[in-house]
């Protein structure tokens, strides 16, 4: 990394929010429908108001950790200055598992929307380019990646509108429940809540995203306000549509006897709704919505991969790196794709195995930095406000995460732990068998551009 060459600050509060919203994809609440309304026995807007209250707590946990530490790096940066540089590095492993997999499933899923479109062309090709097309406005640089983003999340919204229109024009000629208002979608006499919590497990999965937002801190032009904003808008805002969305698809199909395969909905609920040409911007509204997922998690990853690059547990020269001009990660960015690019050798359900134990690993370790900075290191916990904010709702985050980690399922478990290990034996050899700090091996320059706005009380920057 060149001298003086930072991280660009160019973006405001709604790019960031625009960025964490591509991450979680609106329109997945119409592919997890069928499974989601088995699960609970027709009841998934509950389910989503569920999964919205347990991801709050967590969330505000990013919150507190971004007005402490506004660097990149997420749960890495977090644990690595809460509570030990070797257990944050195991966790910054952990996460890459999520976030490195992520635009692999958005490839994946691509060449399966454009393949089923296109049947002639080969499948390969898609992947190929999406690729391409990713990495170029990846290294283009942040400000063309949040303005992509910004209009396929639009374009998202606007066809679910669109649906909730069609949907109550069809309610009105009596297609199921053939009522607007009604509390059947949120409660029914005898309903079991365990179905609901199992979907509940399943629907948190949806909110993926909202984390990601804290690895923009360094290029927030006001990090302190707004990646803490971010993160809670993000998560409110995306539960919103989860909750509408679903309630207006749980009134037209109150159980899932209508669908040929209750597993992958979207197609049969938009040709049911709006017929065939709805169908169709409906399927290219999915498609944009898997792609402003791998875009978001691109410019994302690179950005983890550059912070522990730059303190040196990663090779330096490599993934320490940024362009002096474009200011972005270069060499982290055309990493990623390349790694994406395997996406020719690996199936969707095998990729997705991967992620969920990364996500989890650092919805926990978010979570414990807040007790461990706030509680136990600055003894902000004598007070029963201070005592609540920084126990007792990290606590309740992380027994929400628990949850998620009892349902997670055993292969997903066992691929995490093989890749922690391969992390454990790298660990093992930068620091010579634990005899090498890693403190040392940081770079004595963080490269963290200075903000202008005030520090909030006992918060810390990176210089």
């Amino acid at each position: 990394m060149e001298k003086n060459t930072y991280l660009k600050r160019s973006l405001g509060l709604w790019q960031i929010v625009m960025l964490g919203m591509g991450w979680m994809v609106p329109m997945v609440v119409f592919d997890t429908f069928g499974i989601a309304s088995e699960a609970s026995n027709g009841l998934v807007p509950l389910a989503y108001m569920f999964a919205l209250v347990a991801m709050l707590f967590t969330a505000y946990s990013y919150g507190k950790m971004v007005r402490a530490f506004p660097s990149a790096g997420s749960s890495y940066t977090y644990t690595q200055k809460t509570m030990n540089p070797h257990l944050g590095f195991l966790i910054g492993w952990a996460s890459l598992l999520d976030y490195l997999l992520i635009p692999m499933v958005s490839a994946l899923l691509n060449q399966i929307y454009l393949t089923a479109i296109f049947p002639s062309v080969p499948p390969w090709i898609w992947i190929v380019g999406y690729v391409l097309i990713a990495t170029t406005i990846n290294l283009w640089g942040i400000n063309a990646t949040a303005n992509v983003n910004t209009f396929l999340i639009i374009y998202q919204i606007l066809v679910i509108v669109f649906f909730i229109i069609l949907g109550v024009k069809e309610l009105n000629q009596g297609m199921g429940d053939g009522t607007l208002f009604t509390s059947l979608p949120f409660y029914k006499p005898n309903f079991q809540i365990s179905g609901v919590i199992a979907a509940a497990t399943v629907l948190c999965f949806s909110f993926l995203g909202f984390d990601a937002v804290s690895n923009y801190a360094e290029e927030a032009l006001n990090p302190k306000k707004d990646i803490p904003k971010a993160v809670f808008i993000t998560a409110i805002v995306g539960g919103i549509i989860f909750v509408v969305g679903s309630y207006f698809t749980q009134l037209l199909f109150p159980d899932v006897s209508k669908f040929k395969n209750p597993d992958a909905t979207a197609p049969e609920i938009s040709f049911y709704v709006g017929g065939k040409l709805f169908q169709l911007f409906f399927l290219a509204a999915s498609f944009a919505g898997s792609f402003a997922s791998g875009l978001a998690s691109h410019a994302s990853v690179s950005r983890l991969l550059y912070v522990m690059g730059r303190d040196n547990v990663l090779p330096k020269k490599i993934f320490g790196h940024l362009h002096s001009r474009l200011r972005t990660p270069v060499y982290n960015v055309i990493l990623v794709g390349v790694v994406t690019l395997t996406a020719l050798l690996f199936d969707l359900e095998t990729a997705t195995e991967f992620i969920n134990f990364g996500a989890l690993i650092a919805f926990t370790f978010v979570n414990l930095s807040v007790i461990a900075h706030y509680a136990v290191k600055l003894k902000r916990f004598k007070t029963p406000k201070d005592f609540f904010l920084h126990i007792v709702i990290p606590v309740i985050g992380a027994l929400f995460v628990a949850v998620l980690w009892y349902n997670l399922q055993l292969d997903s478990f066992l691929l995490g732990i093989g890749w922690v290990i391969i992390g454990f034996i790298y660990l093992l050899y930068i620091t010579k068998l634990f005899k090498v700090k890693l403190s040392t091996l940081k770079s004595s320059e963080a490269g963290v551009e200075k903000i202008n706005p005030d520090q909030p009380e006992n918060s810390t920057v990176t210089t």
